[in-house]
């Protein structure tokens, strides 16, 4: 009897992998491509749409629409979370009414042409907002401000863009400006189907996820792409025991599939990109706060550890009283102050909030009534700041020999 010998299986093609892998952050960094500004990156998409298609929805419960001028990643998130909303261009995060204005905005588009005057668009959102029984004066120049700042992130998104006119200057002049409405990118834009739900607290549970779609798997992949620290102790207890069985081969996962590296600690885990590109907030960031930030986390740290609240069987949190805070904030504004910003140097109370909120946005402290909340992953951010004395130029050439 003969033996037939077993083919080999094929050689993976890592060339078609890496380009899965670069077209998963594209779509994980900007959920909404179109043709305009992401001409490479949506035809990456869109040669590999199946194979996409299958990774996002096995490996993070996510639908992904492709059309010929645009993907759509639905990043239904993980429910109730106001870390990563919209911002104002002055880095202000959206408040409920800017959000109710983008609401009433595309609302009105539904309903426009493909190219709309400013003034229009305001007649429409006006007559949105009785439809929907939300007061609305736009008259006054607070609330067109908002207004404004709305039809920007709209822009910023690529659902509408202005073709002529002055917008820039629109509600402190009532400038004209004509806008192109891309009513491709509007109608795949609301990832939550808002026609089922009648009140806020029914949105974020539709978008959360079922337990039985996708099991711990998901909600944990989800956490560790949206907000790269996870905590078990923010975990269910099978979510628990499914981390605990499986965390090691999620290092291979997120190292294949997005190209995350997986820090796997005691208290969870915390996902690096190498290469720094894969956020929409790099920490610390530039500028006098940033800085600011990042000194006082390293003096933070240094309270907790003198506190001895480091014991890895309380969890991943330690508490400091807000007067030792402030005592560290305090003693980082003395050292460091000259290198501060005039309007930080002449407020160290605004300098140390806007630290606080910096380092709460990534989730490395929590802020409450009776003071501030420290995550273990802020030891590995915390940095040892030092001095270095500018150094006098060697001599050149040129100079007199005085020896």
């Amino acid at each position: 009897m003969s033996v037939v010998p077993e083919r080999p299986a094929p050689a993976p093609d890592l060339y078609a992998e890496a380009d899965v892998r670069r077209a998963a952050r594209a779509l994980l960094q900007t959920p909404l491509l179109h043709s305009e500004q992401h001409h490479d990156d949506l035809a990456l998409v869109r040669r590999h749409r199946d194979e996409l298609t299958k990774l996002f929805a096995d490996g993070l419960g996510y639908r992904l629409v492709v059309e010929p001028a645009l993907a759509r990643l639905y990043k239904t998130g993980i429910g109730r979370d106001g870390r990563r909303g919209l911002r104002r261009r002055n880095g202000n995060h959206f408040t409920p009414r800017a959000y109710a204005m983008v609401a009433l905005v595309l609302a009105a588009l539904t309903r426009s042409r493909q190219q709309i005057m400013i003034d229009e668009l305001v007649a429409g959102v006006r007559s949105a907002a009785v439809d929907a029984g939300v007061d609305v004066d736009l008259d006054a120049l607070s609330e067109r401000r908002v207004l404004h700042a709305a039809l920007i992130a709209l822009i910023h998104i690529g659902v509408v863009s202005e073709r002529d006119g002055d917008l820039e200057h629109w509600a402190e002049r009532r400038t004209d400006s004509l806008l192109d409405v891309h009513r491709d990118r509007l109608a795949v834009l609301v990832a939550a189907p808002l026609s089922r739900c009648a009140t806020p607290e029914e949105v974020f549970e539709d978008a959360s996820l079922p337990s039985s779609a996708g099991g711990s798997r998901v909600p944990i992949r989800r956490r560790l792409v949206e907000h790269p620290i996870l905590s078990v102790d923010g975990l269910t207890d099978e979510q628990r025991g499914w981390w605990r069985r499986n965390r090691h081969r999620e290092v291979e996962w997120f190292s294949s599939t997005l190209g995350l590296d997986l820090e796997l600690r005691a208290e969870g885990a915390i996902a690096i990109d190498p290469s720094g590109e894969l956020t929409d907030r790099a920490f610390p960031g530039t500028g006098s706060a940033a800085h600011f930030a990042l000194l006082l986390l390293a003096e933070l740290v240094e309270e907790v550890r003198s506190d001895n609240q480091t014991d890895p069987t309380s969890g991943p949190w330690a508490r400091l009283a807000t007067s030792t805070a402030r005592t560290a904030g305090d003693k980082v504004f003395q050292a460091w102050k000259r290198g501060l910003r005039k309007e930080h140097r002449e407020n160290p109370d605004a300098v140390f909030d806007e630290a606080i909120e910096i380092l709460a946005d990534v989730g490395l402290v929590q802020r409450d009534a009776d003071g501030l909340r420290v995550h273990a992953a802020a030891a590995r951010y915390a940095p040892k700041a030092q001095l270095i004395e500018a150094q006098q130029a060697a001599p050149t050439l040129f100079d007199e020999d005085h020896s």
